[in-house]
């Protein structure tokens, strides 16, 4: 009976504790997908009005991930931690939209800033920031590398720099032609494989000591898919309210 009553207990343990593992990459997956969707629909229009303070912002995000991550418990350390990761594309993000946005050959090299502190600071106590901006950067990439094979790159710049009169116009003719066969089924292959690089990841999440890394990237990817839609879809119905001009 003792021995029973034990196990039972070592269930209930198991099942219902607030630590464990899985419980902890659940919750890193929220806050990932909220770091990713959230800042895009604050970021653009503040960098649209005012690119220098949207980039001393980097500060606060940075001073507050680091603070959580050495002094919270592991719930909110991660989420620091995921916050240091957010400074680097918040940062790279409002270089290139405050100053750069009509060339979009500057793109992914801005986008790339932090790049080598990611890399390097994969199997740090950092790992989890590191995982999160490398995520961020690989969905970056694919849906530049979607609108060159769907050949609509060269409206970027004609959209950005055009009259706020006209730029709703052809935000929306540019998102239509996004309809078209050849384009849709570009586009349809790009999401395709943004869910299999996702569900890789998580998979990867199974089976290996940086369990929690690999669930940051399959949550942040999807996320960017998520966002990338919403940019699309609101490009269509309410080109003004799109948050891309």
């Amino acid at each position: 009976m003792l021995e029973l009553t034990g196990s039972v207990t070592r269930i209930q343990a198991s099942t219902f504790n607030p630590r464990d593992p899985s419980t902890s990459s659940r919750y890193l997956q929220w806050w990932a997908a909220a770091m990713v969707a959230l800042p895009v629909f604050i970021q653009a229009p503040w960098v649209r009005q005012q690119p220098f303070s949207a980039c001393l912002f980097t500060g606060v995000i940075l001073c507050v991930g680091i603070l959580l991550q050495l002094k919270a418990h592991r719930e909110l350390a991660d989420a620091g931690a995921l916050l240091v990761g957010l400074s680097g594309s918040w940062l790279a993000g409002c270089l290139f939209w405050g100053w750069l946005r009509a060339a979009p050959i500057w793109h992914l090299p801005v986008e790339s800033i932090a790049l080598p502190w990611a890399l390097t600071g994969l199997r740090s106590r950092w790992q989890l920031g590191c995982a999160f901006y490398l995520a961020s950067l690989l969905g970056t990439v694919c849906t530049d590398i979607t609108m060159i094979l769907a050949r609509v790159m060269e409206a970027w710049p004609v959209i950005v720099t055009a009259p706020l009169a006209t730029a709703p116009t052809l935000l929306h003719d540019t998102a239509t032609r996004l309809l078209e066969p050849l384009p849709s089924l570009v586009v349809c292959l790009a999401a395709t494989g943004v869910v299999l690089l996702s569900r890789q990841a998580h998979n990867r999440a199974a089976d290996t000591k940086y369990a929690q890394g690999w669930a940051v990237a399959a949550s942040v990817l999807l996320a960017t898919l998520v966002v990338d839609g919403s940019f699309f879809f609101g490009a269509l119905m309410q080109p003004r309210l799109s948050g891309l001009i």
